[in-house]
């Protein structure tokens, strides 16, 4: 753990006379934690240049004076910037190691990223202009290493704490780039002081290996005095329980309300219309918990929080039915964010999004830590309906294009997928999912386990398919055609349909306008939603 300085500077505020302490001779900056000025040393004596706004409550686990180690060093968080975009806030917390480097943790949608600052790299776009002219989602090199842009927001730094390495600028909006490479990095274009970018780059963490002390109480959980508010639009009562939570529905009325500026003052928000009285409830109901392993070597518990019914939309021309799925949004508050996702063809999977982006090869073919994958479907998606919290700003019919990719041979279990709105690129990848052992591991009934099964039986998490004697083939096959002829003799062709997924789900309904329940795509974003921003 992090000692305590050898030496201290300390010095009272010129404005109220508290007193104001800086734990690093290279520390520039602070704000005094009394009135809010933010302060420059001058000499040794202290210089005050404006006032800081209050800090958006955002209930994040970490504050300061906490501690860690970061690759065997020791550390303690010391101050800390907060910015704000369209889709809400995020926080970087200057990070003072005790040999006196400074670095920054940065919350990323849920996890976390540590970052250090370097030299302006020559080869960056010299400036706002040149970065805008470059598109999300391709790529550019930086500093001598190959990037994609991943994603390009206007920002504005709204509030700052503690001691800071230089002061801060609260004087406006600016351009953010943040890039990612096929090394698992993660960069930063800073554009808020015009005479000279700023440029950082570090990896992905998870808290628990940073070994924390000195968190606040109740780990990364929202405590929820002062985050209970009415909805806006029927007054029923509502509560925000996560600390990442950007938008949350109502249970009563299904409206979709936006909590990314706070939930004081007039809250944005919509009113879902969904085919008949809603939408498909979910088969896991939200707040249900499960131990799963996605992508840990041991099973962590999976909380699901959110609920999406999306949807493909085909091409004009295209010929393919549309296609419909659902997908969970499940929290750790260690890991942050995971997404299982419902396809009626291609069974359950699970997705986490990643740091880095796979390396492109030959044919369409992309790579990822050691396994090809193929693409497969390339498709635009829509989300229909929405319950339970989210930790981006979800909006009304936004749209993203999709490409799934799948592995294959002994990773053929294996999945890939990209999503790019109109700002931001996200890479995920994850597994397919048996899905008995899920409806299980859930604690599912077995009446309502029934439901999990899909056309396409998934390969479980091994990645090793269930083995089916001749004779079973045979006598499944004829099954089949049995059951194709009675539903072809049906007065209603759309029973299994409704019996799988719902009266007034999304499947059943396509099927009474188009008398078919079948489907030529396989469907499914193994990608989950675009989060809408990354940490910066």
């Amino acid at each position: 753990m992090a000692t305590s300085p050898q030496r201290a500077y300390r010095a009272a505020c010129p404005n109220c006379g508290a007193p104001v302490e800086f734990a690093s001779a290279a520390s520039a900056s602070a704000v005094c934690s009394f009135c809010r000025s933010t302060l420059v040393r001058d000499g040794d004596a202290l210089k005050r240049i404006g006032v800081s706004a209050e800090l958006f409550d955002d209930h994040s686990p970490l504050q300061l004076g906490a501690s860690g180690t970061y690759k065997g060093l020791a550390f303690t968080l010391v101050g800390r910037l907060q910015y704000g975009y369209a889709d809400g806030t995020w926080n970087e917390w200057h990070a003072l190691f005790d040999s006196g480097r400074s670095g920054w943790l940065s919350e990323d949608n849920g996890a976390y990223v540590f970052a250090f600052d370097a030299a302006w790299p020559a080869d960056a776009p010299p400036d706002a202009q040149a970065l805008l002219r470059l598109p999300v989602g391709g790529t550019l090199q930086v500093d001598g290493r190959g990037w994609t842009l991943a994603s390009v927001v206007k920002a504005k730094l709204i509030a700052a704490e503690g001691e800071l390495p230089q002061p801060p600028r609260l004087d406006g909006e600016f351009l953010v780039a943040d890039l990612r490479n096929v090394q698992d990095e993660v960069g930063t274009l800073d554009y808020s002081d015009p005479r000279q970018g700023h440029w950082s780059s570090g990896r992905s963490v998870l808290l628990a290996d940073l070994k924390l002390a000195g968190l606040k109480d109740g780990g990364s959980e929202k405590t929820l005095a002062g985050r209970a508010f009415e909805c806006p639009n029927c007054g029923a009562a509502l509560e925000v329980k996560l600390a990442t939570t950007q938008a949350l529905t109502c249970k009563q009325c299904n409206t979709v309300i936006d909590v990314s500026k706070g939930v004081g003052g007039e809250l944005a928000h919509y009113r879902q219309n969904n085919i008949g009285e809603g939408g498909l409830q979910p088969l896991v109901p939200l707040g249900a918990t499960a131990q799963l392993m996605l992508g840990t070597s041991v099973a962590a518990p999976w909380q699901v929080v959110g609920y999406l019914e999306r949807c493909d939309l085909p091409a004009p021309g295209d010929d393919d039915e549309q296609v419909f799925w659902r997908e969970y949004l499940l929290y750790n508050r260690e890991l942050g964010f995971a997404f299982l996702v419902d396809s009626e063809e291609d069974g359950w999977s699970w997705v986490r999004p990643i740091t880095g982006t796979p390396q492109a090869e030959s044919g369409g073919r992309v790579s990822w830590h050691g396994t090809t994958y193929a693409q497969g479907y390339r498709y635009r998606a829509k989300v229909t309906w929405v319950q339970g919290e989210f930790y981006w700003r979800v909006r009304r019919d936004e749209q993203a294009e999709v490409t799934d990719y799948k592995g294959s041979g002994s990773a053929a279990a294996s999945r890939l997928s990209r999503e790019q709105t109109a700002g931001e690129v996200v890479w995920s990848a994850g597994r397919t999912l048996d899905a008995v052992q899920m409806a299980k591991a859930f604690g599912v009934s077995d009446l309502l386990a029934q439901a999990f099964k899909r056309d396409a039986a998934p390969l479980a998490a091994g990645g090793k398919a269930t083995g089916l004697r001749p004779m079973t083939l045979v006598l499944l096959v004829v099954f089949a055609l049995v059951m194709s002829i009675l539903f072809s003799c049906s007065e209603d062709p759309c029973d299994d349909t409704r019996s799988a997924f719902g009266p007034n789900s999304a499947e059943h309904q396509q099927c009474l306008r188009t008398g078919s329940s079948g489907s030529s795509r396989i469907g499914g974003s193994w990608g989950g939603y675009s989060s809408g921003g990354g940490h910066k």
